[in-house]
């Protein structure tokens, strides 16, 4: 079934070492496009979690965002020289005795030495990275929930908009042999009153031209036809799951078209009406179908 573009899903991780808090929300758009918030050291496992997130989704903006807390301090992969330390207060030391005085060590001075300091978190702790992963499939299954539950709903609502869409198709369809036959008396009348008005001569295959040109213009039975394959085929799709909002977004404009030349070509009050509630309520079909992934 198809699911909704707009969803929102989490989930919360605690262990000893660390905890973790993973938020991803969605709105629609024409393409996948993630975004995420999270701490720079972890960058280097983006590309694999994006290529998870497109597992989920093939559609939308969707915002993911992590909150992590270390709650171990050699998780981190901060690591002092201390033997390059010891040796540079070794040498102090001597100078300063040297000199008849004592060294006193400034260990503020020793924490602003980079030299002395290594980060060895270009690569974010294994065990770390591993409850990471997990984490976020656990929430991007939530998401999909969240935007199934969603989408459940939007297909209900679709399914009693087309029942609506096929109750007004088939008032067009209905009212359409009244406009022809009211359309040919007019035609044959006014055809008459000119024809006698110049007294000119009656002239039965002229008159039947006329009414089957007029006919022929205002024929819509190929419109009506493709109309109800249209319909059908939004029913249809609504019961797959791949690219469905691409496939009713295309359909939609289709069945647009054709209730359009509809009442462009019926010219007719009644009809002009039947289209208008079509067109109106395809509309809000189109407003629905926008935010199906």
């Amino acid at each position: 079934m198809p699911v909704s573009m707009t969803g929102f899903g989490r989930k919360e991780t605690q262990e000893a070492a660390w905890s973790h808090v993973w938020e991803i929300k969605s709105v629609n758009g024409r393409f996948l496009d993630v975004k995420w918030r999270m701490p720079g050291y972890l960058r280097s496992l983006e590309n694999g979690w994006e290529k998870i997130v497109r597992t989920y989704a093939s559609r939308g903006r969707v915002d993911v965002t992590l909150n992590l807390e270390i709650l171990d301090a050699g998780v981190m992969g901060v690591s002092f020289n201390e033997t390059m330390a010891q040796a540079m207060f070794d040498q102090m030391e001597k100078l300063a005795a040297g000199r008849g005085q004592t060294f006193e060590p400034d260990y503020n001075r020793v924490l602003a030495m980079a030299s002395l300091w290594r980060d060895t978190a270009s690569e974010p702790d294994p065990g770390l990275a591993e409850s990471l992963t997990s984490g976020l499939e656990a929430a991007l299954k939530d998401w999909v929930d969240s935007r199934s539950v969603e989408g459940d709903a939007m297909v209900a609502d679709l399914t009693a908009r087309l029942e609506t869409l096929r109750a007004l198709a088939e008032g067009v369809k209905a009212r359409i042999p009244d406009v022809l036959e009211a359309k040919k008396s007019s035609l044959r009348q006014r055809i008459t009153d000119m024809l006698e008005s110049a007294n000119a001569e009656f002239t039965e295959d002229r008159m039947l031209q006329e009414v089957a040109f007029l006919t022929d213009k205002l024929d819509v039975s190929e419109e009506l036809t493709r109309l109800d394959a249209h319909l059908d085929r939004l029913e249809e799709v609504l019961g797959t799951r791949d690219d469905v909002g691409k496939k009713l977004d295309f359909l939609v404009q289709e069945t647009f078209r054709e209730i359009n030349t509809c009442g462009n070509k019926a010219q007719d009050m009644e009809v002009s009406r039947l289209v208008v509630d079509f067109k109106a309520e395809l509309e809000r079909c189109r407003e629905q179908v926008q935010n199906i992934e």
